[in-house]
């Protein structure tokens, strides 16, 4: 037999191409396709940065306001959308290391504020959680759009595993801010305000966290 080879039965494989077709198998279940330039590379690590970001935030917000209404009747719905935050952060968490994705430098930042930002919010009442759910989630909706619209426009057919996920992420996340409109988000004390500066907030981290 040649060195570099394996015989199964009448059929002999070279043991590079079979390590070929592993790693080819390997990345067909990659939500990123294989980036043709550092150019690709650099755009879908931002994106990919900053919606791991905004997810990890996010779950540290549910967090901070289960710690204050964990025990009301309120608790079960705030689980309940904390468990799909959960979810959609685990995807990117297996994103970033299968793509071998930096994580923003921030994270320490978000942790601590996510969760102050939860607390306090919910110091307010089943209200003012909501009215933070609501400005959260329309922010975090209106970037992935961005990111709908502009994959779109390069090209769909390419990028159609990650459109996927992008496409329903941002479903659930509407479907936490409509959840808040029903509870009544509107009526927490300066709700115009605090959805104002709490999205504000949002933007700012988002920016940040593409680049750092």
């Amino acid at each position: 037999m040649l060195k570099g080879t394996v015989k199964a039965g009448s059929r002999v494989f070279s043991t590079s191409l079979m390590r070929q077709c592993v790693c080819k198998d390997a990345r067909a279940y990659s939500v990123l396709p294989v980036p043709r330039d550092e150019e690709e590379e650099a755009m879908l690590h931002r994106m990919m940065r900053v919606d791991h970001a905004g997810e990890y935030g996010a779950n540290r917000i549910y967090a901070g306001q289960m710690a204050v209404l964990g025990r009301t009747q309120t608790g079960p719905l705030i689980q309940h959308m904390w468990d799909q935050e959960k979810r959609h952060l685990a995807k990117f968490n297996e994103i970033l290391a299968e793509n071998r994705v930096r994580p923003t430098f921030l994270l320490p930042l978000w942790n601590i504020s996510g969760f102050l930002l939860g607390a306090s919010s919910a110091l307010l009442g089943k209200e003012g959680a909501m009215a933070c759910t609501v400005a959260v989630e329309e922010s975090i909706s209106e970037h992935y759009n961005s990111q709908i619209r502009a994959l779109m426009e390069q090209d769909p057919d390419r990028y159609t595993e990650l459109l996927q996920v992008i496409k329903e992420f941002r479903d659930e996340e509407m479907e936490h801010h409509d959840t808040g409109l029903e509870q009544n988000a509107e009526s927490a004390p300066g709700y115009w305000l605090l959805k104002a500066v709490i999205q504000l907030g949002c933007k700012a981290a988002i920016r940040v966290s593409e680049r750092l």
